[in-house]
């Protein structure tokens, strides 16, 4: 039993409102449903909120949690900020290129491109602090391959070690240049 895609990932934001402009004319995702309950479905416990969810091409779904009574909202103080980040793919780059033009029209700070050898990428937070990356394919068959086949001895050594591999630096090798 394989699983077919991905349905939706959630997180939480401040505002409903201001999250649905950003997606929508920020990112040009379509604001597909919105849920609202006092309760939790999965555990009964009180707290309001209201659920955003948006489309992307395949189906599937980013959403967002606004909680009116919760402690107000922080990311994870413990893990840096460049970790914890959802990572949506475009076409092309012509339409990376497009997304830094019109999130730069929207006064959204951009990062990239970043050449990570087999996709390119642009970094920027949504108004949550939330980090967001746009990317498009760039792999060759060979180089998924060679990932593949590195992916366990790699695993493995880090197991052991807890020290860094060389072993794919070709995917960033500006940074042992």
């Amino acid at each position: 039993m394989t699983i077919q895609k991905l349905h939706h990932v959630a997180y939480r934001c401040r505002d409903a409102k201001r999250t649905v402009d950003f997606y929508t004319k920020g990112l040009g995702l379509k604001f597909t449903m919105a849920m609202s309950e006092d309760r939790v479905p999965t555990t009964g416990a009180r707290c309001p909120y209201m659920h955003i969810f948006f489309e992307m091409a395949d189906g599937s779904h980013i959403a967002f949690f606004d909680l009116s009574e919760a402690e107000p909202m922080q990311l994870d103080p413990n893990t840096p900020p460049w970790v914890q980040h959802l990572a949506l793919e475009v076409e092309n780059a012509e339409a990376l290129e497009e997304h830094i033009k019109r999130l730069r029209d929207y006064g959204v700070d951009v990062i990239g491109p970043i050449d990570h050898n087999i996709f390119q990428s642009i970094y920027f937070h949504d108004p949550d602090g939330h980090r967001v990356e746009l990317t498009y394919r760039t792999e060759t068959a060979e180089a998924l391959k060679e990932l593949s086949e590195l992916a366990e001895p790699m695993l493995q050594e880090w197991a052991e070690t807890r020290q860094v591999s060389t072993k794919a630096a070709w995917v960033h090798q500006s940074l042992h240049a």
